[in-house]
């Protein structure tokens, strides 16, 4: 039963201290997603620099394998402290930010927070493949996904709430808050040093990362679709104010109720992400979420308040599977040696295209009918799952990965 791995992931003292911290942090971090938005949005009244906010999040991405370089060489567990205790410090000066020309700082404190996610990510999975069963990979990361992603079930209600009230600095204060204590968890987690790896020189040891993805026939092909996904899916959020705006006719703060559906259609796949990995052919299981995604983002252009609700929902249910499987195939196939730097290096590949996607919809808004760039963003979505499961290497025949579960493990 599922329950059963379930539980199996959670008796792991490793893997349930990091569920901790990412509903900690993941509370703060969804409040302050919504707040980042709506903040810059009240202040200039401008849709695109709203866009550039969460843009700003997304940056550091670029520098990935670098940043996975420097998680491959410090311990883990004083990484993860001290990242969190930087971030908590850094959040406190956005109560500073009352005016639009202090924007800036506002968008200096979301690119490092950007780049300490990167950093805290690779950390993470160099722990989490070293501590969870390979079988239970997908389960652990399914958990994962659905305890970040469900804090939309409350964090961005209560953020716009919270912003509405006392304005974006209380939301700051509140993500930062939610940092410090994840920094206490963290401080619980077993102390790990980074194993040996081969001298390869400065450039062998950035181009590590690319070489293990490009390489792997597994890797590679579930990377560049989660890259042309995550392009989509940065023009669906690059467009969520104008969708608000112009096609629902409501307030900025109306992203909270989209969010928090979004949120709830992620806790359902989160949690049916190991069984469907252990049955399932890889690729069908991503190129099945894949699908569902692109069509709700192509319906995302029909101006009613219920199928703006219900495609909020699958984007929550699509989107995750492409992360959950490539992530855990990173995981399962990669040397410890340069799992940060692999894990950093698939995440820069998914992730650029979005921050990409972010920063080139804030200006297609502007120029293109929402109704217009929705619907293509979509066909690209479905012609992706298309060539996922039809590809040389993706036939429908191929063998789900790992072993055959046991009673116990389904």
């Amino acid at each position: 039963m599922t329950g059963s791995a379930t539980a199996r992931v959670l008796r792991d003292r490793t893997a349930g201290l990091f569920l901790v911290v990412v509903v900690v942090s993941g509370f703060g971090t969804s409040a302050m997603w919504l707040a980042a938005g709506v903040w810059v949005k009240s202040l200039t009244g401008s849709d695109s620099l709203a866009a550039l906010a969460v843009f700003a999040m997304w940056l550091p991405v670029l520098v990935g394998p670098a940043l996975g370089t420097i998680a491959d060489r410090i311990p883990a567990k004083p990484l993860l402290v001290g990242s969190n205790l930087v971030m908590a410090g850094l959040l406190t000066s956005l109560t500073t930010v009352d005016s639009a020309g202090r924007i800036w700082i506002l968008f200096v404190v979301l690119v490092l927070y950007g780049a300490s996610f990167v950093l805290m990510g690779a950390a993470e999975s160099a722990l989490i493949a070293g501590a969870v069963d390979t079988r239970l990979l997908g389960d652990f990361n399914g958990l994962r996904m659905m305890a970040s992603e469900g804090m939309k079930l409350l964090a961005p209600l209560a953020g716009a709430g919270l912003y509405a009230r006392f304005g974006g600095g209380a939301v700051a204060l509140l993500d930062a808050a939610s940092f410090a204590l994840a920094a206490g968890v963290c401080m619980l987690l077993p102390a790990r040093e980074p194993a040996e790896a081969a001298p390869a020189g400065r450039r062998g040891e950035l181009t590590a990362g690319i070489r293990q993805v490009w390489g792997s026939p597994v890797l590679r092909p579930l990377v560049l679709a989660g890259s042309v996904t995550m392009l989509c899916a940065g023009l669906n959020g690059a467009a969520v104010y104008a969708v608000i705006d112009t096609v629902l006719g409501h307030s900025p703060t109306y992203a909270g109720v989209l969010y928090a559906v979004q949120g709830a259609g992620s806790v359902v796949v989160g949690l049916l992400a190991g069984p469907l990995l252990r049955r399932l052919p890889e690729r069908v299981f991503t190129a099945a979420g894949i699908a569902l995604f692109a069509v709700a983002v192509g319906v995302r252009a029909l101006p009613y308040d219920a199928v703006a609700l219900v495609a909020s929902a699958a984007v929550g249910a699509g989107l995750p599977c492409v992360l959950i499987a490539a992530m855990t195939a990173v995981q399962r196939e990669t040397p410890e040696a340069v799992l940060g730097r692999t894990a950093a290096t698939a995440n820069t590949m998914m992730m650029v295209p979005n921050a990409v996607a972010l920063a080139l919809g804030a200006g297609l808004i502007a120029l293109v009918d929402i109704r217009v760039l929705l619907p293509l963003a979509g066909a690209a979505g479905l012609l992706t799952a298309t060539l996922l499961v039809t590809g040389r290497r993706g036939r429908l025949t191929d063998a789900p990965t790992g072993p055959p579960p046991s009673s116990a493990e389904a």
